[in-house]
């Protein structure tokens, strides 16, 4: 062998046909696809329903819990009453305060239940005065879809166009769909929005923050406002223990028909199936994320909606999710 200096072609000759665009997109180590972990996750705990002796320690515990923070209240203001009785005075009135406060809070608990009994049985009201054609029951229908929103500026006008227009209407139908154009349409919109800053701060999270617990907690959390904040668009306004129901509910039934499994089939039509091949993986984990995100919005619209849709188009998840990630995609190219 020739012993010498080697030369080595730092530039080949085809260097310049070599197109960069082209290559094959890096694989993962692991070699599955985004499936939106943390919002099956987030899914699964929230659909979660304790057992039986879960719940029943749970019972006992905070019975217990109660008790004994009771008692101890009540001996530390009789004691300070004993030595110092203006100062046990300061305190009882603080204690009175506080039973108050805890009363009214379990009075607006129990109305927020009400509220959301109330829109789920006119919702069943709707529909059964619409199978059966029944013009009497669809303008008492009509008339406490009219009364929940009384006062409300954004459905003025809607209102006003109904009772104006009520009496020309001949059918139920005619009458139901009537009310639901004029009166639902502004609340669909304001819905929308609502699932759509949802689903993008999701998205954003979970590409964007690399912990491993963080996205689940953010989709959580945000899925969470979400049901709360579209209740409140149709006039729910649950409260703590109403919230965390009527999220039990959108999320068994998610988790009931498959639809949380599914994400990435919404995005390739959107995205493309080559580009979406191409992304990061924690990027691609968001975007799948925030599309599960948009369904579980459309669940949470149909659920708190006081009336079924017929008039007006039911939103759709892929719709939502393109106007929702759109913007945070270009920017990410």
């Amino acid at each position: 062998m020739a012993k010498g200096p080697v030369l080595i072609d730092l530039e080949p000759e085809d260097a310049a046909q070599i197109d960069v665009a082209a290559a094959p997109p890096v694989p993962d180590l692991d070699g599955a696809a985004p499936k939106g972990q943390a919002m099956q996750v987030a899914a699964k705990i929230a659909s979660g329903k304790p057992s039986r002796l879960a719940r029943l320690f749970w019972f006992v515990t905070l019975t217990l819990l109660g008790g004994i923070v009771s008692l101890s209240a009540w001996n530390f203001v009789t004691d300070v009453m004993a030595t110092y009785p203006l100062l046990g005075l300061v305190f009882s009135g603080l204690m009175a305060l506080f039973v108050i406060l805890l009363a009214l809070m379990a009075v607006r608990e129990l109305a927020a239940l009400g509220r959301l009994t109330r829109i789920d049985g006119l919702r069943h009201a709707t529909l059964e005065a619409r199978e059966t054609n029944d013009l009497k029951a669809a303008r008492a229908t009509s008339d406490r879809v009219l009364a929940l929103y009384k006062g409300r500026e954004d459905t003025r006008w809607g209102r006003e166009r109904v009772a104006q227009l009520q009496g020309d209407q001949l059918d139920a139908s005619g009458l139901l769909d009537l009310t639901e154009r004029e009166v639902l349409a502004s609340l669909d919109t304001a819905a929308a929005r609502e699932v759509q800053a949802a689903a993008r701060q999701v998205a954003t999270v979970t590409a964007l923050v690399p912990l491993a617990l963080a996205d689940v907690v953010a989709a959580l959390t945000a899925n969470l406002r979400m049901i709360r904040r579209v209740a409140e668009v149709y006039g729910g306004r649950s409260g703590l223990f109403g919230s965390w129901r009527l999220t039990r509910a959108v999320m068994t039934h998610l988790v009931a028909t498959g639809a949380v499994a599914m994400g990435d089939d919404m995005l390739e039509p959107i995205l493309g199936g080559s580009i979406l091949g191409k992304l990061s993986r924690r990027f691609g984990e968001g975007l799948v994320n925030g599309a599960l995100t948009a369904r579980v919005g459309v669940a949470a619209i149909e659920v708190c909606r006081p009336m079924a849709f017929n008039a007006l188009d039911r939103p759709k998840a892929r719709v939502l999710v393109k106007q929702a990630l759109a913007g945070l995609f270009n920017n990410g190219t």
